[in-house]
């Protein structure tokens, strides 16, 4: 099936509100991975669109998939083709901004995204590759720069302080329940960062279970 699809799911297409696979309900995906990074109240989110996202985003709905990821809704939530209106409602200041440039990670459907409120800030760098699935290609966060393989599944663990309270002994569950096939370590000036890259989809009930078990860590 090769490294960039996980299940026949990713190609047959997701469950979601139209028009698109890769233009509406990746985009979505690309909102809400964002949305679970920045995990705090957004108050400003700045898109940049490039190539076919920066052409198409209005006609095939992804300013609304968008909004709908940053708000934490899935792909299939009636409220998508609202969700700007309803980001506005929440005091969301969210912004469309169509680059003349080529895509900086060198795929057609590329969003880049600026998330923000007044204590801190996140950007992260997505496309939307068919059939409902993206990449993550990079994102920064509390200034480190973290490049994933791209697709998802990732888990990313922040280890705020320096305090590395859970790195040894998360690593070692993650290899046990939902194996990686490659571990980041980034280092930063406040905060240190571990990056995995899952091999296959995990289901609710393992991330129910990181979850319960690790503070901090994102299951994208």
């Amino acid at each position: 099936m090769g490294a960039k699809y996980r299940s026949v799911f990713d190609i047959i297409g997701p469950v979601m509100i139209g028009p698109s696979s890769s233009h509406t309900a990746g985009a979505v995906k690309i909102g809400r991975a964002a949305y679970k990074i920045f995990n705090a109240r957004i108050t400003k989110v700045t898109v940049h669109y490039y190539e076919s996202f920066a052409k198409t985003h209005r006609g095939h709905g992804t300013d609304y998939a968008i909004a709908a990821g940053i708000l934490g809704f899935l792909p299939d939530d009636q409220r998508v083709p609202d969700a700007v209106e309803i980001a506005e409602e929440r005091g969301i200041d969210i912004r469309f901004v169509e680059e003349d440039g080529p895509s900086p990670i060198h795929h057609p459907n590329t969003a880049v995204l600026e998330v923000s409120n007044n204590q801190k800030s996140i950007s992260l760098t997505a496309c939307s590759i068919g059939g409902g699935a993206i990449e993550i290609r990079q994102m920064i966060v509390d200034q480190i720069k973290v490049r994933p393989a791209g697709p998802l599944p990732i888990i990313v663990y922040i280890d705020y302080g320096k305090k590395h309270p859970n790195a040894v002994e998360l690593t070692n569950y993650i290899d046990q329940v939902a194996p990686f096939s490659r571990k980041q370590s980034l280092k930063g000036d406040v905060d240190d960062i571990y990056e995995f890259d899952i091999k296959n989809y995990m289901t609710d009930e393992v991330i129910d279970d990181i979850h319960s078990k690790f503070k901090h860590v994102i299951c994208l």
